[in-house]
């Protein structure tokens, strides 16, 4: 499978971002200019992540993990919050259970859309008895609200 990256040039045209890129996207065009009535042509697309949304995101889990009180190790923290999102894949346990298992959010294996997605799970998440009396234990429960709302005002779009 041919894979191109493209972009808007200086002069406002859509171009491959680089000589590789330039070539396979040239041969991408040739192919639809030969498609006649019957033919096929199937393509994938990814909206690449924003760099400025990455950094959000990760600032918010930070923030959180900064100010909870059961978590000692932030990637742990991290996983546990996207299990509670529903960024999941259930493997059998070895009693035969289902378990939870978080899958990847890294760069390249989500585009902007899905990450957003995962975002807003995340957020909602938080926001559930279930996260917030883990999170804060000693805190009634305005308390805890309050803390996951504090959080999240500087975080909201």
């Amino acid at each position: 499978m041919s894979k191109v990256i493209l972009h808007i040039d200086d002069r406002g045209k859509l171009t491959g971002i680089d000589e590789k890129n330039e070539r396979a996207y040239g041969r991408f065009r040739a192919k639809l200019e030969k498609l006649r009535p019957g033919d096929t042509l199937s393509f994938d697309f990814r909206i690449p992540r924003s760099p400025k949304f990455h950094r959000l995101h990760f600032a918010m889990m930070g923030a959180f993990f900064a100010t909870q009180e059961v978590f000692d190790d932030r990637e742990r923290m991290r996983k546990w919050i996207e299990v509670g999102a529903g960024h999941v894949e259930f493997m059998p346990g070895p009693d035969g259970s289902l378990v939870a298992l978080p899958k990847s959010i890294a760069y390249e294996a989500l585009d902007d859309v899905e990450f957003h997605d995962i975002h807003e799970g995340v957020k909602a998440f938080i926001r559930s008895p279930q996260a917030y009396r883990y999170l804060w234990p000693h805190l009634n429960d305005e308390g805890r609200e309050q803390m996951v709302e504090a959080v999240l005002v500087e975080f909201e779009q």
